[in-house]
């Protein structure tokens, strides 16, 4: 009987070894799952920070032509209507 109680602790122990070392596999498995889910989350941030940077300095560039357009539209209609008052009215 010593012999089949044997066999069957080495069974069990083979089988607890073959379980434990699938564990780790796992737990390992997961680990590096999670270290790239959150990498990919670190760099989808930065391109979002990065996108966001480049829309507000874009919408500040545009705001500076309007001005800049809207100075120009005001210098040309008070050019021409400072030339309106030169010009001599004929009657």
């Amino acid at each position: 009987m010593s012999s089949s109680n044997d066999k069957s602790d080495s069974a069990r122990k083979r089988a607890q070894n073959h379980f434990a070392a699938s564990e780790q596999r796992d737990t390992l498995v997961r680990k590096e799952i999670e270290k790239e889910r959150a990498a990919s989350i670190a760099k989808i941030e930065k391109l979002r920070s990065l996108r966001l940077a480049k829309e507000a300095a874009d919408e500040v560039e545009a705001e500076k032509l309007a001005a800049e357009k809207k100075a120009e539209n005001s210098a040309k209609a008070a050019r021409k209507q400072a030339s309106r008052k030169k010009q001599p009215t004929t009657g």
